[in-house]
């Protein structure tokens, strides 16, 4: 971003009365102009309510504190009672899922997906995401331009969402297709421009899911996600709608988190190559600047409560039936907690100390293998000692809910 839209976008955080800030709009996400917003809220206002926002009346939480008192305290603040999005459950149709779920049918349906990710298994998956890497990285072309997010970011996840549904191969970037559609918000001018269409080719997905659903229920219980799905107490007897629900939070989970890490943390050392140099110099920082990348990328910008009980937050009393809004990707810049939270720098002494996997019991399930992923694709980039320059800004998607990205252009040197 230029230095003037960086400058105008500063003007305009501080000139727009505190109380009319309203910081869902995707288009700040989109054009990267969000953080002076967040920046004053944190400063003014950490526990906001907006009236008039654009999707309905919320409170905004900003500061890493308040946002972790929210997460950790379930039995106050709902996921099932309005949904984890900022937009309301009654806009277009919604799919239940277990992340939007209290206790105990929560607990129940994620501990039926829990050992994909456990270390036995993440340990197994080791050696095949080594050579899919290396494949996909030795398969780049030389001193031509080209989208890493396409040809790195999302094959590397679409290939992992693939072996974890045991999903026909051929047909993987289907997963990638839906992915987008179901965290899309329809616009008018995009090709996704009403609920109507995003759900009827959801409903695609659930057709294509059903069949697998079918062939796997009547054989032996598998190791892959739907497998464990068909075969499990907790799940077997879902309504479809709640199978799409659930297909749709692990094939999120599993692609856009990943796949928008993977994009940032090669914009990011491109940005400061003070700190791909340290990299590089000290391979043995991986596992700490992989845990940079997804603190400042923060691949979901925010989560979604729902008040059951009055609460106070930060000194603000919350009232039963709010709309409670956690902006980890402003906890993530919060400089009360993250000493220079807003440079991106590898050895940080807490470098896990981050709020991009969310706290209590919605922490993100597949924390470990996303962060494998990374550490595997930064230890082959620096094995092959790939100098990969970025040519272009990135192009980021117009969500306040995904912080991804759609292009990232750049150039590998021979």
């Amino acid at each position: 971003m230029s230095t003037l839209a960086v400058n105008r976008a500063q003007y305009e955080a501080q000139a727009v009365p505190l109380d009319r800030i309203d910081v869902s709009d995707p288009k700040r996400f989109q054009d990267d102009t969000v953080w002076p917003y967040f920046e004053r809220l944190r400063k003014e206002d950490p526990v906001h309510f907006c009236r008039d926002g654009m999707f309905g009346p919320y409170w905004s939480i900003t500061k890493y504190r308040d946002i972790m008192a929210v997460d950790t305290n379930h039995k106050a603040f709902s996921s099932e009672a309005g949904g984890i999005i900022i937009v309301d459950r009654n806009v277009g149709e919604r799919f239940p899922n277990f992340i939007a779920m209290d206790p105990p049918k929560h607990d129940e349906q994620r501990k039926t997906v829990s050992p994909i990710v456990a270390p036995a298994n993440l340990a197994n998956l080791e050696g095949l995401i080594r050579s899919r890497v290396c494949t996909i990285l030795d398969s780049l072309p030389r001193q031509e331009s080209f989208n890493w997010v396409d040809k790195v970011s999302i094959e590397l996840t679409t290939q992992m969402l693939a072996t974890l549904f045991d999903f026909p191969f051929e047909d993987r970037r289907l997963l990638t297709y839906w992915s987008d559609v179901a965290t899309t918000f329809p616009q008018a001018g995009q090709p996704i421009d009403t609920w109507e269409k995003r759900d009827a080719i959801l409903a695609e997905c659930l057709a294509y899911f059903t069949r697998l659903w079918n062939e796997r229920i009547n054989k032996a219980p598998g190791s892959d996600l739907i497998s464990m799905l068909a075969h499990s107490p907790a799940t077997r007897n879902m309504q479809p709608r709640e199978f799409l629900g659930n297909l749709i939070l692990l094939i999120v989970g599993g692609n856009d988190t990943t796949r928008n890490s993977i994009t940032g943390g090669l914009w990011f050392m491109n940005q400061n190559p003070d700190q791909l140099q340290k990299l590089r110099n000290n391979p043995a920082l991986i596992p700490s600047a992989v845990s940079e990348i997804i603190r400042y990328q923060t691949p979901l910008a925010h989560m979604r409560r729902t008040a059951v009980q009055d609460a106070i937050v930060g000194g603000k009393r919350i009232r039963e039936g709010d709309k409670v809004v956690m902006w980890y990707i402003s906890g993530n810049r919060d400089e009360e907690v993250i000493e220079n939270a807003n440079s991106f720098i590898i050895d940080r002494k807490n470098p896990r100390q981050h709020l991009s996997f969310g706290f209590g019991i919605h922490r993100c399930v597949g924390n470990r293998l996303a962060e494998m992923q990374l550490r595997i694709l930064w230890e082959e980039i620096l094995r092959r000692e790939l100098d990969v320059k970025v040519t272009g800004e990135p192009v980021r998607v117009p969500s306040n809910f995904v912080h991804g990205y759609s292009s990232l252009s750049v150039r590998i040197s021979a």
